[in-house]
């Protein structure tokens, strides 16, 4: 290659000279992305035993859940076979509405149960066979086989509060329902003497509220200035559009409004009106078992409103969003729990120590309920209820792990 000038040359020479050096950087990044995948890699860390472990884990929880599940079933159609005949349900509701939803609801529900059982089953049944005595004799210690523990209650937990969280709640929409219908659990649909601030100096109040129909009678819309009244909305009915593309339309009926300007009053009236007003159903009627219809983005944004508004009840669902995350967490501490009571082998096989899981399964889902009523009914933080059992059987957790075969 021939070039006309020395300076052409030498702004061409530096160039190839950058960009060498740039590839050099670019390979040395790319092999300090290969070393910490390879570093992250499952078979550094997950070997032979490891992989025996989780597989026996996570067929043990599956086997635990089916079975118990399918005698939940067997028990709930026979208590509810008369209901079910007498509101006429079909087949396909029942099949797809209601069990079909039912099933991932209680199975996420007693997660921490299955996996207690889980453990305790299988490696006790390992202990018996001299498993764990011949893998502890070969010089691996007790915290390095907990490893395929955590790995199996990291899988499990990414799980269980996918579904808790995303997936599940749609379901118990379409459950609740079918209870609602077929089962005469009647959901309240009716609200008295409402009081909510849908803005910033804005309240709003409604005699009587119906779902059914979206109507309420009795309204009333107050707006304040520097703590002073300045407009009085009242009116006989309103109704919540339904067929909006847009939230928060409402149909007001036979309304009045009078605007205070100082020592003035302004008067207006109408038959029917069309407006805005930063309210919904949902903000008026609350029915049992309401929270477990959000997703936990629905949740925390609903309580975010709704404290902004200055409600008060709001309490159930902070213990719903919260316990959806504390249980995910329960499986670390209720397996190292399980594997800690069933590693060593002792005479009399797996009976009591599946007993012992048992009793210590159901006290915590006794304290989850117990927390939860404390922190609704008594003003306990809902945090706190939700974290308590995890707290109390993390110190369980740690003398089990302690009295361990080492």
């Amino acid at each position: 290659m021939r070039f006309s000038t020395r300076r052409q040359y030498l702004s061409q020479l530096k160039f190839l000279r950058s960009l060498l050096r740039g590839g050099r950087q670019v390979w040395a990044l790319i092999r300090k992305l290969f070393h910490l995948l390879s570093w992250l890699s499952p078979g550094r860390w997950t070997k032979r035993l490891d992989w025996y472990i989780i597989k026996k884990f996570i067929g043990t929880y599956i086997y635990a859940i089916v079975l118990i599940i399918s005698i939940s079933i067997v028990f709930d159609i026979n208590e509810h076979l008369a209901k079910f005949t007498q509101y006429n349900a079909p087949l396909k509701a029942i099949v797809f509405d209601y069990y079909a939803n039912f099933v991932p609801y209680f199975a996420n529900l007693f997660s921490p149960l299955f996996v207690f059982i889980a453990v305790i089953f299988f490696t006790s049944k390992m202990a018996g066979n001299s498993e764990i005595i011949a893998i502890l004799a070969s010089g691996m210690s007790f915290r390095r086989l907990m490893r395929p523990y955590m790995v199996s209650c990291i899988i499990i937990s990414l799980v269980t509060y996918y579904l808790g969280a995303y997936v599940i709640p749609h379901g118990t929409i379409i459950r609740q329902n079918f209870e609602a219908i077929y089962k005469n659990k009647r959901k309240n649909t009716s609200a008295e003497n409402v009081q909510l601030q849908v803005d910033q100096g804005v309240i709003a109040y409604i005699q009587h509220y119906d779902n059914n129909r979206k109507c309420g009678y009795g309204f009333c819309l107050d707006k304040f200035e520097n703590k002073k009244l300045v407009s009085h909305l009242t009116a006989t009915e309103i109704r919540y559009d339904t067929i909006s593309d847009a939230k928060y339309h409402w149909k007001i009926i036979n309304w009045k409004c009078r605007e205070l300007r100082g020592l003035k009053e302004h008067i207006t009236q109408g038959g029917e009106k069309d407006t805005v007003i930063v309210m919904e159903p949902t903000d008026l009627v609350y029915s049992k078992g309401q929270q477990e219809t959000f997703t936990s983005p629905e949740l925390l944004a609903y309580i975010s409103k709704q404290q902004s508004r200055g409600s008060g009840n709001v309490v159930q669902y902070e213990v719903e969003y919260h316990k959806r995350i504390a249980t995910s967490f329960a499986s670390f501490i209720l397996t190292i729990i399980g594997a800690s009571l069933s590693a060593r082998k002792r005479k009399g096989g797996m009976g009591m120590y599946l007993g012992i899981g048992l009793v210590l399964s159901f006290t915590y889902i006794m304290l989850q309920t117990i927390s939860a009523t404390f922190a609704i009914n008594a003003g306990f933080p809902p945090i706190i209820a939700a974290w308590m059992p995890n707290f109390i059987f993390a110190i369980v957790a740690y003398f089990c792990y302690r009295q361990a075969p080492s």
